[in-house]
């Protein structure tokens, strides 16, 4: 079987503060919904203790098994979209994992190629948390 068309990728920056992350939490998670403010950008979460929705969409995995989880009414709106989360200065208002560190990560997308669209249109559908639970 093929592998499956990358969703979602971390910048070498982000995939270094996720790996220090997670010698320091445990395994971590991402999540991104579509809140105001910093509900926006993706929050990283100790793995197990963000409670990921029935309808919340599995992107991938990013920096080995850290799995990158969408809100559905925000992937209504970026499915179109290939999704690289960076790591910038500043500090978010949120409960992400690297707020103390004094950076914030972000989104920056681009919109899928023909070619893409082609792989995923062959490919099932993206796991959702209603396939995952239990």
């Amino acid at each position: 079987m093929a592998a499956r068309t990358r969703r979602v990728e971390l910048t070498p920056a982000a995939e270094d503060l996720v790996r220090r992350l997670a010698a320091t939490h445990g395994p971590v998670m991402f999540h991104q919904s579509g809140g105001c403010c910093d509900g926006s950008a993706p929050m990283c979460y100790p793995r197990g203790e963000f409670q990921v929705g029935a309808v919340d969409v599995l992107l991938g995995h990013v920096a080995g098994d850290t799995p990158f989880w969408m809100s559905a009414d925000q992937y209504a709106y970026w499915r179109h979209t290939h999704l690289t989360v960076d790591v910038v200065p500043g500090r978010g208002s949120g409960f992400s994992l690297e707020s103390p560190e004094g950076v914030r990560f972000l989104i920056r997308s681009r919109v899928l190629s023909d070619e893409e669209w082609e792989h995923l249109a062959a490919e099932p559908p993206l796991p959702t948390g209603a396939d995952t639970a239990g």
